[in-house]
C-alpha cells in the first residue's frame, strides 16, 4: 500500500492516534463493539475496504450492541440540537408540516413504545413522508424482523457516516 493510492482522507484515518481513530469512530456508531471492530483492522488500503469492515461488524452487531447503537440516533424529526450530522441526515423533515411532524411524534412514541428504542432509520434523501409511511409500514413488524430491519438500516447511515469522514479532502 502506497499513500499515494489512499484517497487522503482515508489516510488521515488510518494515521490517526487510537484514542483520535475511536472517537471519530463514536460519531459514526455508538457501538463500542463496532467501533473496537473497525479499529482494530486499520489501516485500511481502500474506503470500500472500510465499508466492508463495517458492513461485517454491523452484522455480528449482539441485540445489546445494536441498542448502544440506537441510543446514539435521536427521534426522526427531533435532531440533537447543535449537531450538523443529524440535521442534514434529517433534512426532509425540516420543511415537514406541523402536522407531519406532530404525526410523526405521535407515530415515534408508537413505535419506541412497542420496540423499546428510537425509530431508526437512514434518513439521508427521504422526505418526511417517506419517513412516515415507513415507520407506519415497520410498526407492524415483529421484534425480531425489526431488529434485522434496524441492522440494515444501521449498516446504510455507518457507510454513509464513514464515507464523509474518509472522503474530506482537509
Amino acid at each position: 500500500m502506497t499513500s499515494t493510492s489512499t484517497p487522503p482522507g482515508l489516510a488521515r484515518f488510518n494515521a490517526l492516534e487510537e484514542h483520535a481513530a475511536s472517537a471519530a469512530l463514536h460519531e459514526a456508531c455508538a457501538s463500542t463493539a463496532w467501533g473496537r471492530r473497525l479499529l482494530a483492522a486499520r489501516p485500511y488500503a481502500t474506503p470500500e475496504d472500510l465499508y466492508r469492515a463495517s458492513d461485517a461488524a454491523t452484522a455480528e452487531l449482539t441485540a445489546e450492541d445494536l441498542a448502544e447503537a440506537m441510543a446514539g440516533h435521536p427521534p426522526i424529526g427531533r435532531p440533537k440540537p447543535g449537531d450538523p450530522t443529524s440535521a442534514r441526515e434529517q433534512r426532509g423533515m425540516a420543511g415537514a408540516s406541523e402536522d407531519l411532524k406532530a404525526e410523526m411524534l405521535e407515530l415515534n412514541l408508537a413505535y419506541q413504545e412497542k420496540f423499546g428504542h428510537v425509530f431508526l432509520i437512514c434518513a439521508t434523501g427521504r422526505t418526511g413522508e417517506q419517513m412516515r409511511d415507513a415507520v407506519k409500514e415497520r410498526i407492524g413488524n415483529s421484534p425480531e424482523q425489526e431488529r434485522e430491519t434496524v441492522r440494515t438500516e444501521l449498516g446504510k447511515i455507518n457507510r454513509i457516516r464513514l464515507a464523509r469522514l474518509v472522503e474530506e479532502d482537509a
